[in-house]
């Protein structure tokens, strides 16, 4: 959240002459030298006999500078391989010892150091931001019991319920083996024949589908645990707990036309959100809650708690806030810490335990084995970032990489040379909740998770109408470019056991037959909670551009600004060519964007002060007019003030009512379209303007002609 003088200019440039004077003193007099320490003389010619002769041997600096760059990739993740991570803090609200005895969640006054790293699932290292696909939402909490990790999605459901299936899952959603296409997209035909085969994977992708698959920003984005963890407490009582962030900017998402053209404007999007929102001190603010149920109400729900690919409704489980987490300082060096942090959910402290989900139960696993191949070895736990600042003290012993130095002879438990040390602490030390397990050997799922449609439906049933046009489309975007027909066609039928109405306006952009038998699971619930409209919805941090040209008016961009700059917002200057721009009246301001770098789908509002001259040169720009268009299109709040009106009455915004004479001196919104004529007071009209960007969008905007802008 902005904070007073967080979004002051001087501020902020302050901050940044501040780090770029420690970074030169950190490096002053530095001298460059070799991974031993040894100084260099020379690190821009090799070693060799004469000048134009061969390099030799001998040059070991030439062999270790060498070396290093060849072995400086290490193996990317096979998935959540794109992330980008940040450092922060973590307070409870209140002591937790009722629920668990896990010491980061009983002292308000105490900060838990935490890292998060932010990601994609499917695409490799070098694909887009914006692509459409989960989010990875994981954070490590540097406890002092040692380290945590809350591992976590930004959907609270996945496309299996055994981690058995996990591999094939991934093998069909990765790119085909056969040409390595596509890249980072659902849209193709393994992942939609695994689909089909695999019938509870239709939850997923609903979710997939939706809006939360292209997410606004890593900062407006919710986190879900997605599978089922135990709280324990002091006296070893148990109950069943599933993980929420809920961000304090609330959930807001791209619209898919955006989505689109940012994967190639700007492939970094979201990186460059989070990384320029923690600069500017608007710092992402995520509250931590949980949902708790007694063991003795694990079979009180039409579902089985223990289904991954279920979530619980938060009007039958409801979420209690606990803490909060705020993220405050960037990484310092990505490769050391974001491409290096290992996350693993079976990384827990005493009052966290884990249940028989059966897909947890493969993430214990399998999460430990990646770690050893991509970090090289069993002492990836060694390198700083995933350092735990508890005491680490084991007869663990050498393996790649060790860089502790153990002293003595003793390397093994039980022992008498060093009076046992160290031992376990039956105490303090971590007790698994003590559940009775017993059963036949079995390869079998319990009955109790066949129902794999019903959630579905009530996911479906609680989507806003924008938010089902959204879905739609999406289906008509990745099933159309499936290229069998017949998986198309199978696509229809399975989602007919969702809903009926659903499976027919799939069909209708896909090429295949609607049912004959429109159908549907009969759940008839809603779930509000699920729906992003009705999320929290505020301005701040929010960005508008500025489209100004010679000749503007230098009072309507300082007033509206000012005021932008109080509310927490950020406005760029936006021109023809970057540079110094001249008002009406001689004043000069910076565009530091032109329309070679910057359009609409970056900003989330965007506003045009007036100047006879200044709008005269806009209405002849077509790049002007596209920014205009492209902010309509998307839902977007647009603002205009005295003669500015002109250029968005000839920009084919059709049905919008604009102020005129007749409304001098009066705010005018339509469908959050902002404007005012004929006054040098723009304080109601700033106002007015901000209250509709915290709106996010205007979807209502699309329905001018039946249709859903998205």
């Amino acid at each position: 959240m902005a904070q007073n003088g967080h979004n002051n200019p001087n501020n902020q440039q302050n901050k940044k002459s501040k780090q770029l004077d420690q970074y030169r003193n950190d490096h002053k007099n530095s001298q460059l030298t070799t991974n031993q320490g040894m100084k260099v003389s020379n690190t821009a010619d090799s070693l060799k006999a004469g000048e134009r002769g061969p390099t030799l041997m001998e040059d070991f600096h030439f062999r270790e500078k060498m070396m290093h760059f060849d072995h400086e990739r290490i193996p990317e993740r096979v998935v959540h391989a794109r992330g980008f991570g940040a450092h922060g803090y973590f307070q409870v609200y209140e002591a937790m010892s009722e629920l668990t005895s896990a010491k980061f969640l009983q002292d308000p006054s105490v900060k838990t150091p935490v890292f998060v790293r932010f990601s994609t699932v499917v695409g490799q290292r070098g694909s887009a931001d914006t692509v459409r696909d989960v989010r990875g939402f994981a954070t490590k909490f540097y406890t002092e019991d040692g380290n945590y990790d809350l591992v976590a999605n930004n959907m609270p459901v996945f496309f299996i319920q055994d981690g058995m299936k996990f591999p094939d899952f991934v093998h069909s959603i990765k790119p085909e083996p056969h040409n390595e296409i596509p890249q980072a997209t659902a849209a193709h035909d393994s992942l939609w024949d695994f689909v089909v085969n695999n019938t509870e994977s239709a939850h997923m992708m609903l979710w997939l589908l939706s809006d939360r698959g292209i997410p606004r920003s890593f900062r407006m984005m919710e986190g879900f645990g997605v599978n089922t963890f135990r709280f324990v407490n002091a006296e070893g009582k148990g109950r069943f707990v599933k993980f929420h962030w809920k961000p304090l900017l609330g959930t807001h998402s791209l619209t898919w036309d955006e989505a689109q053209k940012l994967n190639g404007a700007d492939p970094d999007f979201l990186r460059r959100d989070l990384w320029d929102a923690i600069n500017q001190g608007d710092y992402p603010e995520f509250e931590l809650g949980v949902q708790i149920l007694e063991e003795e109400d694990e079979f009180a729900f039409d579902f089985d708690i223990l289904d991954p690919t279920k979530f619980w409704p938060e009007e039958q489980v409801p979420v209690k806030i606990i803490g909060k987490m705020t993220l405050d300082q960037n990484q310092d060096n990505f490769f050391a810490e974001t491409e290096q942090v290992a996350f693993h959910p079976g990384h827990v402290v005493p009052g966290i335990d884990f249940s028989n989900d059966p897909l947890l139960q493969g993430r214990l696993f399998s999460y430990l084995d990646t770690q050893l191949l991509r970090l090289g070895g069993p002492n990836f736990h060694e390198i700083p970032i995933n350092r735990p600042i508890a005491p680490v003290k084991n007869n663990q012993r050498e393996g790649f990489h060790r860089m502790a130095i153990d002293k003595g002879a003793v390397s093994y438990s039980a022992n008498s040379l060093r009076e046992n040390a160290p031992e376990p602490d039956p105490e303090q030390g971590y007790r698994h909740h003590a559940e009775k397990v017993e059963g036949r050997k079995t390869r079998k799922r319990s009955d109790s998770f066949n129902d794999h449609y019903r959630q579905a439906t009530l996911f479906w049933n609680s989507m806003s109408l924008p938010e089902k046009e959204h879905i739609i489309k999406a289906f008509h975007f990745e099933v159309g470019n499936v290229k069998d027909k017949t998986i198309r066609q199978r696509v229809v039928d399975m989602f007919n056991h969702v809903d009926g109405q659903l499976a027919g306006q799939i069909a209708t952009g896909i090429g295949v037959n609607p049912p004959e038998n429109p159908g549907g699971s009969g759940e008839t619930a809603s779930s509000p909670a699920v729906s992003q409209e009705n999320t929290i919805k505020q301005a701040a941090t929010r960005k508008v551009a500025i489209l100004i040209e010679n000749g503007f008016n230098m009072d309507d961009v300082v007033q509206v600004t000012t005021q932008l700059e109080s509310a927490g917002l950020h406005a760029d200057i936006i021109s023809k060519n970057q540079g110094m721009i001249t008002s009406a009246g001689g004043e000069q301001i910076e565009a530091v964007k032109s329309y070679a770098t910057a359009s609409s789908i970056m900003y989330d509002a965007l506003y045009i002060p007036g100047g006879k001259q200044s709008t005269d040169q806009l209405m002849t720009h077509q790049d002007a007019k596209t920014f205009v268009i492209d902010a309509f299109t998307h839902a977007k709040t647009i603002g205009a003030a005295n003669s500015a009106v002109d250029l968005l009455m000839t920009s084919d915004i059709k049905q919008i009512t604009f102020a005129d004479t007749n409304t001098a001196n009066k705010v005018v919104t339509d469908l959050g379209i902002v404007t005012i004529r004929e006054t040098n007071d723009l304080n109601a009209f700033t106002q007015e303007l901000i209250d509709n960007i915290a709106q996010h969008r205007h979807w209502a905007r699309g329905n001018i002609d039946g249709k859903i802008s998205g």
